[in-house]
């Protein structure tokens, strides 16, 4: 099979490091030990160059959008891994990015922590309308959360299938799990990647 070519460009642009209209979340948390959750949130709006009245507003109100308005004094060594994720959310979200690249931010979480985390982030997507690129091994967070489906083939030589996701928004992670049009996605999706990896 010849190989694939083509190119990839990120609003009209040509991908490069350190942009600013783009936001990176990735599978750690990588929140800052010696802040609190508000001074975590805070952190992103601050090397954006928000004042310190206006990132205090905007960090307050991301860390009530998150639920965490009881432990925005609180350190990260005293939050549960869900908690943590959920303030990496509102630190990334708050700063108002175009375009927002995650890479599996709820692979370590337990699977009932990782639904509430589904519906924190479509919450969260709901309000802003931003451009979420989301990579996951998870073929049920994939069909919960996206617009568009894109299977990878094994040992990274193209797309094996693209899967539009039809189902309504907005969403919730735990009435989908009764949808029957999502266990049909779901085995749809299963089987391109069965075929992919043959």
């Amino acid at each position: 099979m010849p190989a694939a070519s083509g190119k990839v460009r990120i609003r009209n642009k040509p991908p490069a490091a350190g942009r600013s209209d783009i936001c990176y979340i990735l599978a750690r948390d990588a929140l800052l030990p010696w802040r609190t959750v508000q001074g975590n949130v805070e952190y992103g709006l601050e090397l954006s160059g928000v004042g310190r009245d206006e990132r205090a507003r905007r960090a307050l109100a991301y860390v009530e959008k998150v639920g965490l308005e009881s432990y925005r004094d609180f350190y990260p060594s005293k939050l549960s891994q869900g908690m943590r994720q959920r303030v990496s959310l509102a630190r990334a979200f708050a700063v108002g990015r175009k375009v927002y690249l995650m890479d599996e931010p709820f692979s370590a979480l337990d699977s009932q922590t990782k639904l509430l985390l589904h519906d924190q982030l479509l919450s969260l997507w709901e309000n802003s309308r931003t451009t979420v690129v989301f990579v996951t091994h998870d073929l049920g967070e994939a069909i919960t959360l996206a617009d568009r489906v894109i299977v990878m083939a094994k040992n990274g030589t193209g797309v094996a299938d693209e899967i539009r996701v039809d189902l309504p928004r907005p969403r919730s992670a735990e009435e989908l799990q009764a949808d029957t049009r999502y266990h049909g996605l779901y085995r749809q999706a299963w089987t391109s990647l069965k075929a992919s990896t043959a």
